[in-house]
């Protein structure tokens, strides 16, 4: 394996770069079950499960539906789920850059 910082050659099972000090390789993230705030049509339950499984969202909610109807407690799981499920935090927005020179391109004239 290469380094993509240095270039040089590294040990199969590196995590570090032993030259240059940069990470290599892939590290999984641990996945979370949590309710998105997009593509939600009630709660977010149904595809919160389908993300986590990497699921259609369709597929998951028919699924939900026939245990709901033919089962009986998938309106009570849905219920839990809803309360015991995170919601998705939200994305941090960087703040805009502010600069101290006034805006070009507007010519001020007096009359």
């Amino acid at each position: 394996m290469f380094c993509n910082h240095c270039g040089k050659n590294i040990q199969e099972d590196a995590n570090v770069c032993a030259y240059c000090g940069s990470s290599v390789g892939y590290r999984a993230v641990p996945r979370r079950l949590t309710r998105p705030r997009d593509g939600r049509k009630i709660a977010g339950v149904c595809a919160g499960f389908a993300n986590y499984f990497n699921l259609d969202s369709t597929l998951v909610r028919l699924v939900w539906l026939v245990v709901v109807i033919f089962g009986g407690t998938g309106l009570l799981a849905y219920i839990i789920g809803w309360i015991v499920m995170p919601e998705e935090p939200l994305p941090l927005v960087a703040p805009a850059a502010r600069s101290s020179a006034p805006p070009t391109g507007y010519a001020v004239t007096n009359p």
